[in-house]
């Protein structure tokens, strides 16, 4: 007849099992909810190599959903982490505020309202909602040329560097990817260490990855 393990010994099984599972979640798991700081690159010796993995980094903004659904190629938007097609169908119309007769107010107001019994919990609401200018639409593009938009004048709305960095450091709509509300995950990190990020980038080069 087995003996049976005492408490202790199991006790003492179970606590060992449940620390190895913390170690090897902290060591597999990468915490998406953060962005890495200015300083962690300062190591790449070479200014133009620091600069294209600063820009990968801001990527992880750039590329998330809370940017992505809002710069669609075909002037639709569209919502939630797999970027559906926006429902109701909708368009983006002329001066990207959505069509005559259904401007995008119509739904979304100055700020994130909370839903009763529907299928989402928060309509996003921001004063200036809307689309991104059709020059500016990226989604499903490379960071590669997604980083040449946002450096063109031409189809950045005229802006210099400084202006970029002005732009996506401190404006409110940006922001917004950074308080979306109950229900959607917010962008990486905070819109202040965005904003670090970009000017790094911009002080080492602002270099592009090359695809």
């Amino acid at each position: 007849m087995r003996s049976r393990p005492s408490r202790r010994v199991v006790g003492a099984l179970v606590a060992t099992l449940a620390a190895a599972s913390t170690i090897a979640g902290a060591a597999t798991t990468p915490d998406a909810a953060t962005l890495k700081r200015p300083e962690a690159f300062d190591s790449i010796a070479d200014p133009r190599e620091r600069s294209t993995q600063l820009f990968l980094e801001l990527g992880r903004v750039l590329q998330s959903p809370r940017c992505m659904n809002c710069h669609p190629r075909n002037r639709v938007p569209t919502q939630g982490e797999d970027l559906h097609t926006h429902n109701p169908p909708i368009d983006a119309g002329a001066p990207g505020h959505g069509p005559v007769g259904l401007p995008c107010a119509t739904c979304h107001q100055a700020a994130n309202v909370d839903t009763r019994g529907a299928s989402i919990a928060v309509i996003p609401g921001h004063p200036h909602w809307s689309l991104a200018p059709a020059s500016m639409a990226w989604q499903h593009y490379s960071l590669a040329e997604i980083c040449e938009q946002v450096k063109d004048p031409a189809r950045n709305g005229g802006r210099t560097l400084a202006a970029i960095h002005e732009h996506l450091a401190t404006d409110t709509l940006v922001g917004w990817a950074w308080h979306p509300g109950a229900g959607r995950v917010p962008a990486p990190g905070t819109q202040a260490e965005f904003g670090r990020l970009v000017q790094a980038w911009i002080a080492t080069g602002a270099a592009c990855p090359t695809k």
